[in-house]
């Protein structure tokens, strides 16, 4: 069970045993399992018994059918166990889901029977009559919550013709149904935090066709919009279409069903953010449905050129395709293409820019492009595709080229940051915040490979401080960047003993953070003076036996330089420093070096 190897055989037999057991007992052992490993989250134990006790288009639930867990744990032969911490029952051994997943012939059409059993739950003559219950006591039906947030779910994945019917039987009393509020105030918490709108839990403002584009059924949606009952445009609570909430989900079928409806308005915004459900897709990474808004798959702009520019809107109605703006921006300036920019979705990013109107420039109300954007958040994959468009200009961001280049020195790749350092306007000199340049940046990151691209240009001052006093080479030591601190040291013009404002050395810096490779490569330096007194008089032994950095310590002791008896401004040694704050071994080590040295070299240390 450990290793998890040679499980199958074993598994495969007490599947055999589960089925052999007497009629009801085998049903509910496999019903079990397949609960347990097809369920959206782990199940605990009341919703799991009364899931199994529910018949498929019953009216009501029979309270003799409810299994006790004793009894689900027994029909199961061992493979399910209840977690005591968190009362869910769960599968014995990771491997076994693996196992069931691999073998769909053990259940027939396990989501589709998941959706059956929520959605006549959801109908039984019980739970619809909670409705009016302002606050309900759910340990009275632990299976209503689930059932109200996840019957979606499991039905976009399998739809069946009784699911699809139970479907329409609910959302037929959505108004007036309890699991309305359920899902909203779910919906609510997870994606508006906090978002308070106009009769937040209202079922007309977040009606049965915002619920279902929600989950993305479109079977459904094709039944409901029949009815013509429905303002495809409306928004709900949130601010949002039905539209709007199938193109931030990625449910392409369902968005193109909306979009073939004659009243659809494809460009609306919503109202909060003001996004169109073109930026929710693009934002949201869901290629598909961006290519649906397009219309890509009818007509390439790409081939049509200047011409296409004039015609979309007649080429949009002869293809029976509501046209949709590429550049809108939202109420922040930000347009899809800035979306999908700053959240690193690449492909969104290509299809967006082979679409002749996009302004790949175009800036947001802060000033910031697309490029800066990728850049600032590191999406190196969509930088290189956005440096590789032909449109493009680094220079047009907030601060220009100097404040992309300066996110993409930090976030580092080779194939990005060399063209942002060549145009003119990039000064790898000019200070960014508190009179740091790129270097600085480069070097605090650990980016050694932008560091070596930058001492290339003859320009750069590689020993330059900042106001405090610190150089690169101090930033690197002091987050145990050991690559700049090798590119660094190999400068001959950086000085490795050169003290900041608060007298801290390279040295001193690495060796109070414990930084042992970064020690090691200074103290490998011809020029490097180690027994620098620093703050408080302190030297480097003595910060490092403060803090009990025993690697540190082995490292300077190391040297015949060092001198391990010298008394700081409070009269306090290496040693007593290390006792003072019970580092054992670090004591010792000071002790067994203090034996060694001979006489004649303390009393001229002293």
């Amino acid at each position: 069970m450990t290793s998890g190897l040679g499980l199958g055989s074993a598994y495969d037999a007490t599947i055999r045993r589960i089925k052999a057991q007497e009629r009801d007992r085998a049903r509910l052992g496999m019903a079990a399992l397949m609960w347990i490993s097809h369920s959206q989250r782990p199940l605990n134990v009341d919703e799991i018994c009364h899931a199994l006790a529910v018949e498929i288009g019953s009216t009501h639930i029979n309270a003799n059918n409810v299994p006790s867990i004793r009894t689900v744990l027994g029909c199961c032969q061992g493979l399910a166990a209840v977690d005591n911490g968190s009362s869910t029952i769960r599968l014995i051994h990771f491997t076994l889901k693996e196992y069931l997943s691999g073998r769909g012939h053990l259940f027939d059409r396990p989501h589709s029977k998941i959706a059956e059993t929520c959605l006549t739950y959801l109908n039984f003559r019980a739970i619809k009559d909670l409705s009016a219950i302002p606050s309900h006591d759910y340990r009275a039906t632990p299976f209503l919550r689930y059932s109200s947030l996840y019957w979606g779910t499991h039905m976009r994945m399998d739809v069946s013709d009784c699911s699809r019917f139970l479907a329409l039987d609910l959302l037929n009393q959505y108004s007036y149904h309890i699991f309305t509020e359920l899902l909203w105030v779910s919906v609510n918490k997870q994606y508006f935090i906090g978002y308070v709108g106009s009769g937040m839990t209202s079922p007309e403002l977040f009606s049965a066709l915002h619920c279902i584009s929600y989950f993305g059924v479109a079977e459904v949606e094709i039944d409901l919009i029949r009815t013509k009952r429905w303002d495809v445009n409306k928004r709900d609570s949130a601010g949002l279409t039905p539209l709007m909430w199938a193109a931030r989900f990625g449910h392409e079928e369902v968005v193109k069903l909306l979009l073939r409806q004659e009243h659809t308005q494809p460009d609306i915004r919503d109202v909060r953010y003001g996004r169109t459900a073109l930026s929710w897709a693009a934002g949201s990474g869901h290629q598909g449905v961006v290519r649906v808004f397009l219309g890509r798959q009818l007509v390439n702009p790409a081939n049509i050129g200047r011409l296409w520019r004039k015609t979309r809107r007649v080429i949009s109605v002869l293809f029976r395709r509501k046209y949709v703006n590429p550049n809108r921006p939202d109420v922040g300036g930000q347009t899809p293409l800035s979306w999908a920019a700053e959240n690193g979705h690449d492909a969104v990013v290509k299809v967006l820019l082979g679409w002749g109107d996009v302004s790949p420039n175009r800036p947001n109300i802060h000033g910031q492009t697309p490029l800066f954007l990728a850049t600032k958040n590191g999406h190196n994959g969509v930088v290189k595709l956005l440096l590789g468009w032909e449109d493009i200009s680094p220079r047009v961001s907030s601060g220009g080229s100097q404040k992309v280049s300066s996110w993409a020195v930090r976030n580092w790749c080779h194939e990005v940051v060399k063209p942002l350092l060549e145009p003119k306007d990039v000064n790898p000199n000019r200070p960014k915040y508190d009179s740091q340049t790129l270097l600085f940046w480069a070097a605090r990151n650990g980016r050694d490979g932008a560091v070596e691209l930058l001492i290339e240009r003859k320009e750069v001052d590689p020993d330059r401080p900042d106001k405090d006093g610190q150089t690169p080479l101090s930033y690197a030591a002091e987050n145990g960047q050991g690559g700049v601190v090798k590119v660094l040291l190999e400068q001959e013009d950086v000085n490795p003993n050169r003290s900041d404002n608060y007298g801290e050395t390279p040295l001193s810096l690495s060796s109070r953070n414990g930084h042992d490779s970064v020690v090691k490569l200074l103290l490998e330096r011809e020029d490097i003076i180690p027994d620098i007194p620093v703050t408080r008089g302190q030297k480097p032994l003595s910060l490092a036996a403060c803090s009990g950095h025993d690697g540190v310590v082995k490292l300077l002791l190391g040297r015949e330089d060092v001198n391990l008896d010298r008394q700081d401004n409070r009269g306090r040694t290496p040693l007593w420093w290390a006792a003072r704050y019970g580092h054992g071994e670090t004591v010792r080590l000071l002790r067994a070096r203090r034996a060694a040295v001979p006489a004649w070299y303390k009393a001229n240390q002293m």
